[in-house]
């Protein structure tokens, strides 16, 4: 078996004028697995899945993808790799049938009909076939365009951001599809703005301002963030914070939605009975505390320390 990664991107530099999009960055993807590159707008990645495709040439430090060189070879790359923009083409005035057809002409594929069927039933389109591609719904839409992407059966997936403006419900139903084809041994690279997201790959990349502050797997980089936590429901909640923020003990304190993640300061436990003691602190001081319980780091935590990390 050839143990060789899909995607190795070594030092990478890509800029626009003085501005430098990406960083040196570094990273591979590996045969079967399923790679996140997560970060906030303007990070850096998109530039880099351009660059990996060979949209975009480098400026500095090498990339391979299929061990091919991609802006050399972007011929040759497009016809073993399938690509998911933020904008996917579709043709609203044809059918669903019509629009994975069109795709598969497009791409040469021969006897292309029975993997249609087997696309459109595992992307639950069956029995919109005949709909116009303009008359369907978002998160349709975006099924539609993966199964157009993978019609002519791609050894790499690329998708840039896919269920960005996708209903929840849609996002789901999406994911199972990934996790289906990555189950599969579909290799995919792909960028989420949502971390609960990155949470189902098999490895991710942090990354912002085009530089790499992480990479691991989720569980890896949740343990690494090292210190015990406490997530806090209580109102008035801008106070809340900024007393919790003013407490002995406690390192940060990040606001999602309504709920306070309190970092405690190293050495501190994060049990039952350290968040019974911070919930009658905060009665205490005047302020309702609903609930005080101990939690697990998400993505979204060490993301944010990694940023504040590579700031100081």
């Amino acid at each position: 078996m050839n143990d060789a990664p899909l995607i190795a991107v070594d030092r990478l530099v890509r800029r626009f004028g003085e501005v430098v999009a990406v960083d040196g960055l570094s990273f591979v993807v590996r045969r079967g697995e399923m790679f996140g590159l997560i970060g906030p707008d303007g990070a850096g990645k998109t530039t880099t899945l351009r660059s990996v495709l060979g949209l975009l040439a480098a400026h500095g430090g090498t990339v391979r993808t299929l061990d091919l060189d991609p802006a050399a070879e972007r011929r040759r790359l497009a016809r073993r790799l399938g690509y998911l923009s933020q904008r996917f083409s579709l043709y609203g005035d044809l059918s669903v049938d019509e629009n994975v057809a069109f795709f598969a002409a497009v791409h040469g594929v021969a006897g292309w009909r029975p993997k249609r069927d087997r696309l459109l039933e595992l992307v639950r389109l069956t029995p919109f076939r005949d709909r116009l591609a303009a008359r369907l719904s978002g998160g349709m839409k975006q099924k539609l365009a993966l199964a157009c992407t993978l019609i002519h059966t791609p050894e790499l997936l690329i998708l840039d951001e896919p269920t960005t403006g996708v209903d929840p419900v849609s996002r789901r139903e999406f994911w199972k599809i990934l996790g289906t084809l990555q189950r599969e041994g579909l290799t995919t690279l792909l960028t989420t703005p949502y971390l609960d997201e990155a949470e189902r790959c098999q490895r991710v990349a942090l990354i912002d301002h085009g530089r790499l502050l992480a990479l691991d797997t989720p569980e890896a980089l949740r343990a690494r963030a090292g210190r015990a936590m406490l997530e806090v429901i209580a109102e008035p909640r801008r106070e809340a914070r900024a007393w919790l923020a003013g407490r002995p003990g406690v390192a940060e304190v990040e606001s999602f939605g309504e709920r306070l993640h309190v970092t405690l300061a190293e050495g501190a436990a994060g049990d039952a009975r350290a968040a019974a003691e911070m919930k009658a602190a905060l009665e205490a001081a005047g302020l309702r505390a609903a609930s005080v319980r101990p939690v697990a780091p998400a993505l979204e935590d060490v993301f944010i320390h990694e940023i504040r990390e590579a700031s100081r």
